[in-house]
């Protein structure tokens, strides 16, 4: 074991410790008001990555890392687990997930050893609340649908053919369609979520995650709108002032225009 490894965990420890015992922001919290500052924190992390930023990376892991340490510091006072407990409950977790690695599982590849996880997840953990059952109710919509499509796979509930996907998406198209024209606005909702569905399940199938295409399309729709915006006040107008036929000259021109990050 890299004693540097050994080093540097044993002195975050004792920083926790210390701020726990003599900061009065960490003496105050809980697990309640640490919650919503993870998830802040992993969605930042979430950027970095997006953004390539190596730096960035290092810094939010960090920043999550702590969070993790804070938990189980947290549960250390009230005699439930200490960090100890939450690594090593994970390293058991990893070694019996793993039997390629630590048992007499055959897997080659990463679909194989993602169907023996999915499995063994459910063997253990969703007995009684079945094979969605450990999808968390708090992710994102978008993300939610992923994992839940990913779940029904394992189970070989899926499309035999990932082209076969289309129909369904062209079947969900022609639904939203036929509600728009019927003005039922509950149905059309309904629709348009079967649609969003049908359309994650698509980009699961052809390995692209949705979460990340739509992120990378909203940034590259920000920096267009920002270009137009900013081409306008150069000429002196505001884009409320510009003709469609203007902003659509302006949007051609930003598809060209320098990136930026």
């Amino acid at each position: 074991m890299n004693q540097d490894r050994l080093k540097a965990t044993a002195r975050l420890l004792k920083i926790m410790d210390e701020l726990r015992e003599q900061c009065p922001w960490d003496r105050k919290q809980t697990f309640e008001t640490l919650r919503n500052n993870t998830i802040e924190e992993t969605y930042e992390l979430a950027d970095a990555i997006l953004s390539g930023n190596l730096d960035g990376i290092k810094e939010e892991a960090g920043d999550l890392l702590l969070h993790v340490v804070f938990y189980s510091k947290l549960g250390e006072e009230i005699g439930a687990f200490d960090y100890a407990d939450v690594v090593n409950a994970l390293c058991d977790k990893l070694i019996y997930r793993h039997p390629h690695i630590y048992g007499d599982v055959h897997a080659e590849t990463p679909e194989e050893v993602k169907a023996n996880w999915e499995a063994l997840k459910l063997r253990k953990k969703n007995r009684k609340s079945g094979t969605l059952g450990g999808v968390p109710r708090g992710l994102p919509a978008l993300v939610k649908a992923y994992r839940i499509g990913e779940k029904a796979a394992s189970t070989g509930f899926d499309w035999e053919k990932k082209e076969d996907v289309w129909e369904k998406v062209k079947e969900e198209v022609s639904e939203v369609e036929a509600e728009m024209r019927s003005g039922d606005r509950e149905h059309l909702e309904e629709e348009f979520g079967d649609l969003f569905f049908a359309l994650v399940n698509a980009s699961r199938l052809y390995g692209v995650d949705p979460e990340i295409a739509l992120e990378r399309c909203n940034k590259k729709f920000i920096n267009r709108f920002n270009y137009m915006e900013e081409q306008a006040a150069a000429a002196g107008k505001t884009l409320h002032e510009l003709s469609l036929p203007e902003m659509e000259a302006l949007w051609q021109q930003a598809k060209t225009a320098p990136k930026e990050e």
